[in-house]
């Protein structure tokens, strides 16, 4: 796995270094990151609802995680990177 690095104690994994910032960055600026991620979220299920005419979201996720767990695995890492880039930067 690209991201597999929770034995390194330097650096830790994407999740475990973005929940280190989130518990120690301004709430604010945290907030914002959150609501953003919140907001991008809720526009792709509707996108999905809408452009593929799919009803449940939720039943879709389902059938998709278990062929997909490697792509997933790694996309959600990358947006964990994105995250922390977004609150370190605005942090400065």
């Amino acid at each position: 796995m690209l991201f597999n690095d929770e034995d390194d104690f330097l650096m830790g994994t994407p999740k475990s270094k973005f929940f280190d910032i989130v518990f120690h960055a301004n709430r604010n600026i945290v907030h914002n990151e959150l609501e953003r991620l919140m907001r991008r979220m809720a526009a792709l299920e509707l996108i999905v609802e809408k452009e593929l005419g799919i009803e449940d979201v939720e039943k879709k996720i389902a059938s998709f995680e278990p062929e997909n767990t490697e792509e997933i695995e790694n996309r959600t890492n990358s947006l964990y990177i994105e995250s922390m880039g977004n609150i370190l930067s605005e942090s400065e």
